[in-house]
């Protein structure tokens, strides 16, 4: 079973760019399910029914969530019909939703969860605890977990506790993809952050001048999308449906249509 995972999404750019070249890397991989983390999916941050659905009509199957999925009081509804968009599983019991769905692909179910990190964020339930009744339940042997946390070391200590007990444990957030994907001794695939699906040459997606002068300034400003150069970066996973172990994960980074 072949699983492809994507990093932020950011607005309606990087939602065009995922259409336009997940067919693509769907064909070349032979993939079989794809997970991607929607939070920033809308212009402004956050996630609205429109950007949700041009990335479910792009071929995505599921999407992830993080700290801003609920910024737009509109994705609410979507998430409580529980069809195909999660937030983070240890927000408060309160919170629209749910942290995890089991998709059923050709090959096999798909336990999807979505854990958001304490360090430097929100104080929040302890990821630890939270995926630890979550596992309790599970009914397939194939876990992702798409970790959305500031902290490396938060996101390695997640990872080398789940090693063994999960198919992955991929980081999100900090839209700058890492240099130490692998397989964690135990056979659980591991990156500390998959990247994200944005301009190439702007801040984390946004326009970099806008960026800048907020950094000098330290003032309110508008962020904008950088629409230009919109390259995606993620990781496919061989994953044996049977057992859940990954067999290999490999990065894709800054895929364009020029380089696929």
């Amino acid at each position: 079973m072949v699983i492809l995972v994507i990093g932020d999404i950011v607005g309606a750019s990087g939602c065009e760019h995922v259409k336009k070249v997940l067919p693509k890397l769907k064909e070349k991989y032979s993939v079989d399910m794809v997970v991607a983390n929607g939070e920033n999916s809308a212009d402004g941050n956050g996630a609205t029914p429109a950007s949700a659905k041009l990335l479910f009509d792009a071929g995505v199957n599921v999407i992830t969530g993080g700290n801003h999925i609920l910024r737009r009081r509109q994705i609410y509804e979507a998430l409580e019909k529980k069809d195909g968009i999660i937030r983070p599983a240890n927000y408060h019991e309160s919170a629209p939703g749910a942290g995890w769905l089991v998709y059923d692909n050709p090959k096999h179910r798909v336990l999807v969860v979505n854990l958001q990190g304490t360090a430097y964020m929100q104080n929040i339930k302890n990821p630890l605890d939270c995926i630890d009744e979550i596992l309790k339940d599970a009914d397939t042997p194939n876990i992702i977990i798409d970790f959305h946390a500031e902290a490396t070391a938060e996101k390695l200590c997640l990872a080398y506790y789940l090693d063994g007990k999960v198919t992955a444990v991929l980081g999100t957030h900090t839209h700058v993809p890492t240099a130490d994907a692998g397989l964690l001794p135990n056979g659980t695939a591991y990156v500390t952050d998959l990247g994200m699906c944005g301009g190439r040459n702007s801040v984390l997606g946004v326009t970099r001048d806008l960026a800048i002068e907020r950094m000098r300034t330290m003032l309110p400003t508008y962020f904008k999308v950088d629409a230009e150069d919109v390259r995606l970066s993620g990781a496919v996973l061989d994953v044996d449906e049977k057992t859940g172990k990954c067999r290999e994960i490999n990065q894709l980074l800054y895929i364009g249509l020029d380089n696929i």
